[in-house]
């Protein structure tokens, strides 16, 4: 057992040049960031899967009216594929993810994937 008292620890000493007239002063920059790299969710056409099926995903997984889900779908069918959203990154890969579980689900071979935006 300690029966002596702690010493306090010393003061540290002021390095020199403090409060004179000899310091410098940096400026602060502001840093300018990059906005986030944009990725595109695409579609793919295939002669399995139902038009009706495609317009339910693309209403459910990207938000959109039913009007502009069925132009979309006949796009995609017309010409192979078609954009359904431009997204980042993480959210564009968790789309495609939910696309594909639900027409594995439904058991239909839909395709999606996503592309960096140019």
């Amino acid at each position: 057992m300690a029966t002596q008292i702690p010493k306090k620890p010393p003061v540290p000493a002021a390095p020199t040049g403090i409060g004179s007239d000899d310091s410098v002063v940096l400026e602060r920059r502001t840093q300018r960031t990059k906005p986030p790299q944009m990725f595109q969710v695409v579609l793919l056409n295939d002669d399995f899967t139902p038009m009706e099926f495609v317009v339910h995903v693309i209403q459910e997984f990207f938000s959109k009216d039913r009007e502009t889900a069925t132009q979309i779908m006949l796009k995609i069918h017309l010409e192979g594929k078609g954009i359904c959203g431009i997204y980042t990154r993480d959210v564009a890969s968790t789309k495609v993810d939910q696309v594909l579980a639900a027409s594995r689900a439904a058991g239909h071979p839909l395709q999606c994937l996503s592309e960096p935006v140019e």
